[in-house]
């Protein structure tokens, strides 16, 4: 059975030289997988190679079995859904946010949202409890509120694929929890397929099921949560000093790290 997500020898980049290369990737349905690594590793660039936005130097990017190169926006919004870091919301109400997660599906000439779309962007407004918020401008949400209001403006497309861009990174503890367990369930339940950047490698570790560890434009690792996060990959890869230990609840790793003044008094 082919994979459901298969990356070969994908090479992208940028004018000013930056490029990420010979990324290798294949993942089956229903997968939960991070893609983790320092600042300037790749990761961002990685991912708008994926999703179409940065076009492709080398390589193919096939999700159940098509190349996506190859599909419209519209049929390309109907299989890949991205959750950015900072979405563009102007002054609109989460219900009209939500809602253009319907535009792939749009006929031509179709001015007035159907029925059908409005049921669904309630559906997952009611998910991901932002159906309370329906009436509120975008721009007075909390940066929780506006994350959720993000995910279901993305379920609303129907994807097969969802890819979110360090979507945590401005979220208070509370609000990382929610979300991430709320991608867990969609997961699980709906056999979403998931690929999260993130920067908090103890929440990948504990979320993830697959992580891809990048390295200078490049894979360094991938694997399991228990292959990729060890002490030496971490060193190599972030050149800082940590401490892995086992979830005990989980069996996932954790990272703890460690200050310079802890090592330079030789404490462990």
């Amino acid at each position: 059975m082919p994979p459901f997500l298969d990356i070969q020898n994908l090479s992208c980049g940028y004018s000013s030289g930056f490029r990420v290369h010979d990324i290798n990737l294949k993942l089956p349905e229903g997968s939960f997988a991070g893609i983790i690594g320092p600042n300037g590793s790749g990761k961002t660039t990685l991912f708008r190679g994926i999703s179409g936005t940065l076009p492709l130097k080398e390589g193919n990017i096939l999700l159940e079995g098509t190349d996506l190169s190859e599909l419209t926006w519209r049929e390309k919004a109907q299989k890949l859904a991205i959750v950015s870091q900072f979405s563009e919301t102007a002054e609109l109400s989460v219900e009209e946010y939500v809602l253009m997660g319907r535009l792939p599906y749009r006929q031509p000439f179709q001015f007035f949202d159907r029925k059908e779309d409005i049921e669904i962007a309630h559906h997952y407004m009611h998910l991901t409890n932002t159906y309370r918020l329906r009436h509120k401008s975008m721009t007075e949400l909390s940066g929780g509120e506006r994350q959720m209001a993000n995910i279901a403006c993305a379920l609303s497309q129907h994807p097969r694929l969802l890819l979110l861009d360090e979507p945590t990174s401005h979220l208070d503890i509370t609000h990382q929890m929610q979300f991430m367990n709320l991608i867990q369930r969609l997961n699980e339940e709906m056999k979403l397929s998931v690929m999260m950047i993130l920067h908090d490698l103890s929440l990948a570790a504990e979320y993830c099921d697959f992580l891809l560890m990048m390295k200078n434009g490049t894979t360094f690792c991938q694997g399991a949560p228990e292959v990729v996060i060890t002490y030496e990959h971490i060193e190599n890869v972030y050149d800082t000093v940590v401490i892995v230990k086992t979830n005990p609840i989980s069996g996932k790793p954790v990272v703890f790290p460690v200050s310079e003044q802890r090592l330079r008094n030789g404490k462990k």
